[in-house]
Parts: C-alpha cells; structure tokens; sequence
C-alpha cells in the first residue's frame, strides 16, 4: 500500500464550514476510484493549508490519479498547485474493524 500526502495553500483563510462545503463538491469524484483505500481531506488549523491522505492499493494506481488534469482541477478548484509526498504504508491499524493489515 502507499500513502500520499496532497498540500495546496489556500488563496485565502477558509473555516472548516467553507472548507466542508468545498470537500463535499469534490468528494463524489473519488467514490468508487479503482485502488483507492481511503482518502481524508484536511485542513490546518489556521485554515490556510489544506489537502487530502490519500491510502493507495498501489503506487500506478495513485499515479493514474495524479495526472497533470488532475494538477490543473486541483489549481482551479483551489488556487494553488499541489504538493505530493509518498510514504510506503506496510502496516494498518484499523480500529473500526478491528483488524491490522500487512502489506505484502
């Protein structure tokens, strides 16, 4: 599994209710996508920061995700260009369920 950290600067200072409704807009789009695990969209505190977690089955599933269309939504949509960072992600603890995944 991997892992992928998504960060823009917002244009401006937003509240977690603006940046709820801008999530919401863009959520749907992600629903059903083919080796995608998971993805949180966060906010930092201060509300000039934000993105998304991304849990990938597979780094070519998340790289025909990351595609310079996907770049220019995320500009448009945002007003910044994203910032990718990846992480291997060979253990997952999953309280919900209970369970601990092992990657491999």
């Amino acid at each position: 599994m991997i892992t992928t950290v998504v960060l823009f600067r917002m244009p401006e200072r937003v509240s977690v209710a603006q940046a709820r409704a801008l999530f919401n807009s863009t959520a749907p789009r992600y629903l059903g996508m083919p080796g995608l695990v998971r993805k949180y969209y966060i906010l930092s505190e201060d509300g000039q920061s934000a993105g998304g977690v991304y849990l990938w089955q597979s780094r070519a599933d998340a790289e025909r995700v990351y595609t310079h269309e996907w770049r220019e939504f995320v500009r448009g949509k945002y007003g910044s260009d994203p910032e990718l960072s990846w992480f291997s992600t060979p253990v997952l603890v999953d309280n919900t369920t209970g369970e601990i995944a092992v990657d491999g």
